[in-house]
């Protein structure tokens, strides 16, 4: 059932037709769970869709030739250097997709058609559903105060009143060196007034910028 649609005397014009159909297939069930399942742009998508053929190219050129892999290692170490890394969901897609490539490039169609419909599955479920998610009252806090100020017990029994926990997460100097800006993650108490939190933070650090945000988004930082 999962043996290799490639024959035994060599890559044929027909078995390259259906890998090549298949990655393309793939490929295109790979961009549109990407789609439903995380943000997106069309090149990235269009990535998608291409780069299980691509990968499946590499694999029919090198077939067990030392060389062409050697070079081919090459070709793909610069590409990875001039790169942006994404976030983690779009490696996620990415990998999914060469090793979509690297079943096709080896003519495991079913194979490869069963692990691009169980790996979609989970990642739609996993989507559409809370696993992992934070809680509501989980923010993320910063406050930019002036040098001269000890950042370590100046907000304490504002967060007394206002906070369930905070986590100091950060220390950064900011305008040359006149102001510190501090970050923390914190978790708010039930029914606390966000505006009276951040009114009262503004009158300890002299109404200098405050931002109170969700945590921040993998890919962001």
């Amino acid at each position: 059932m999962l043996n290799s649609v490639l024959s035994s005397s060599g890559l044929t014009m027909g078995s390259l037709l259906i890998c090549s159909l298949a990655s393309i297939i793939f490929g295109l069930i790979i961009a549109l769970v990407h789609m439903k399942t995380s943000k997106y742009t069309k090149n990235f998508l269009i990535t998608l869709i291409i780069l299980p053929i691509l990968v499946q190219t590499v694999i029919f050129m090198v077939n067990g030739n030392l060389g062409t892999s050697i070079a081919i290692v090459g070709a793909f170490s610069l590409v990875r250097f001039r790169s942006v890394a994404g976030t983690s969901r779009e490696i996620v897609s990415i990998f999914f997709a060469m090793a979509i490539g690297l079943a096709t490039g080896m003519g495991q169609i079913v194979f490869a058609a069963i692990i691009t419909v169980l790996v979609s599955l989970i990642l739609v479920i996993l989507s559409i559903s809370k696993f992992g998610e934070g809680s509501n009252s989980t923010k993320k806090l910063k406050i930019t105060i002036p040098d001269n100020v000890d950042y370590t017990e100046v907000f304490d029994d504002i967060f007394d009143k206002y906070l369930e926990k905070s986590t100091l997460d950060s220390v950064k100097t900011v305008n040359l060196g006149s102001l510190f800006e501090l970050t923390y993650t914190v978790n708010l108490k039930n029914n606390v007034n966000e505006k009276k939190f951040v009114d009262d933070l503004r009158c300890r650090n002299g109404n200098l910028k405050i931002i109170l945000t969700h945590p921040i988004n993998d890919g962001e930082l």
